[in-house]
């Protein structure tokens, strides 16, 4: 190879990626350019949506800022007399510490109210002797959701959760943390189905 094909080699050469390195300068700032797009739109669709998203993964709409919970009357001929007070109290709370909605009497965007129908203590697993080893107790409660900015988020339904316990124990001595580990599932039931959209 003489000296001139040589020189010619050596600046082909060099000459080369100077042309990839433009070319990937390019690629890279079209690159970019499609990258700022994706961001932005992605940007303007979430800004559009105007969902209100809590740790706990309730959605709620942005004018939606107010709830009411009215009293749950027990109509069940069993269970202590308070159980309507406390079940309402735990939905109160739920929602004050998991919503940023105020709560209110009357006239809110979201309203719930209803009964507590249900109330049984019932035998399980009966043994040879024909005695019961565990009972369950179950609570039902009737609720109906009203939301006046969705009328298709609006509900009628019943909730039943159970607790079983030993037969050999008192019911009196278990019954008040036995209906707080129902009432704590019945309310998740409730306000899953109210404002977590799954």
């Amino acid at each position: 190879m003489d000296s001139n094909s040589a020189s010619c080699f050596k600046m082909s050469s060099e000459k080369k990626p100077k042309g990839l390195a433009i070319m990937n300068t390019m690629l890279k700032k079209k690159l970019f350019f499609y990258s700022s797009i994706v961001v932005l739109s992605s940007l303007v669709s979430l800004s559009a949506c105007r969902v209100n998203y809590s740790m706990t993964g309730a959605s709620i709409a942005a004018d939606v800022k107010t709830v009411s919970i009215r009293f749950f009357q027990k109509t069940a001929g069993l269970g202590p007399a308070s159980l309507g007070q406390t079940f309402t109290e735990s939905l109160k709370d739920k929602f004050i510490s998991q919503t940023n909605l105020s709560l209110i009497d009357k006239d809110a965007d979201l309203t719930f109210e209803g009964s507590i129908p249900g109330y049984t203590i019932s035998p399980l697993a009966i043994q040879a002797n024909e005695t019961a080893a565990q009972n369950r107790l179950t609570i039902s409660v009737n609720v109906k959701f009203t939301n006046l900015k969705d009328e298709k988020q609006n509900f009628e339904t019943t909730f039943s959760r159970f607790a079983d316990f030993e037969s050999t124990l008192n019911i009196a001595t278990i019954e008040d943390q036995l209906i707080k580990e129902i009432n704590d599932q019945l309310i998740d039931d409730i306000f899953n189905k109210a404002v977590i959209n799954w």
